[in-house]
């Protein structure tokens, strides 16, 4: 990986780890594929590697992401799903030539057509999209809690009780916020 760039947030969910490409949305966004041999990188950590991508694929890479994180939002919050994401959604799994493939080992990967390319591993990550929107999964959609990511991520967690879409970042960012404000309150009660 190159190191200019910030760290990939990986998930067990390739679609809103998908969306986690763009993170903190609420805060000081942080895009993490600014650059198309960025998202070449993103799509190989994530067993879909393509030999390239043009700017335009990257256009069409961020239309999903967005398609994607506003729909996941809706189901999240129960509301309607947004049209022209359900559109671009359903567009772009429709568009590309993937095919699921079983291991030796019995685990599932992808073959994405004999070009390898962008659009092939953007219907992929479409149809995983609608796999979860659709509640196929053992899960649920949820909001991260913190104010300013707000990412949607699928809860498989027991209870269903999640509240961070990544514990090491958003989580710990909010326990360390709360414990420094109690360590100010201390102090200011100890004068």
């Amino acid at each position: 990986m190159r190191a200019e760039f910030p760290d990939f947030r990986l998930g067990n969910v390739l679609a809103t780890s998908f969306t986690g490409t763009l993170s903190e949305r609420h805060g000081h966004a942080v895009e993490r594929i600014p650059v198309p041999h960025r998202l070449v990188d993103w799509l190989a950590v994530n067993g879909l590697a393509v030999d390239s991508c043009t700017p335009a694929q990257l256009d069409l890479a961020r239309e999903l992401r967005e398609s994607i994180h506003a729909a996941a939002t809706a189901a999240a919050l129960q509301d309607a799903l947004p049209a022209s994401a359900v559109h671009v959604i359903n567009d772009r799994s429709a568009q590309g030539r993937a095919a699921a493939i079983l291991t030796p080992e019995g685990g599932r990967r992808w073959r994405l057509s004999s070009a390898s390319c962008v659009e092939d591993a953007l219907s992929v990550i479409a149809a995983d999209a609608i796999s979860v929107i659709a509640g196929e999964r053992d899960g649920r959609l949820a909001l991260c809690a913190s104010p300013t990511c707000r990412a949607a991520f699928f809860d498989t967690s027991q209870s269903r009780t999640r509240k961070w879409c990544d514990m090491n970042t958003c989580g710990n960012r909010q326990k360390k916020a709360r414990f420094h404000a109690n360590q100010r309150k201390n102090s200011r009660t100890a004068k």
